[in-house]
């Protein structure tokens, strides 16, 4: 069982990123999205589709963020436009299922000027 994730980085105030996480070896997916993780903060829910159509948005990312999900590939994608250097965090992919779940190993998103 495997989260890849990728499409983390540097990007300036304003700018977008697009995430992608990939997951293989993991079936019957009924929850795939995106939790973050700040310095010395608790790892937070970001974005997560749920029973394949419906979305779930943190308040602070309404509006901005995009979450959509690819069942033929099993992946799951994050849009993130207007970011803010509160959004500065790791990123992980997040799947579940009615028998577990799992994380992907994180990526670095890092908005600053």
């Amino acid at each position: 069982v495997q989260l890849q994730a990728s499409g983390g980085g540097l990007v300036q105030p304003g700018g977008s990123l697009r995430l992608s996480c990939t997951a293989s070896g993991f079936r019957s997916i009924n929850v795939l999205g995106w939790y973050r993780q700040a310095p010395e903060k608790q790892r937070e829910l970001v974005a997560v589709v749920t029973s394949g159509v419906r979305k779930n948005y943190a308040d602070s990312v309404k509006g901005r963020f995009t979450v959509s999900r690819d069942h033929a590939k099993n992946a799951v994608y994050l849009q993130m436009n207007s970011l803010e250097p509160e959004d500065t965090a790791i990123y992980y992919c997040y799947a579940r299922n009615a028998w577990g779940a799992v994380w992907g190993q994180g990526t670095q998103v890092t908005v600053s000027s």
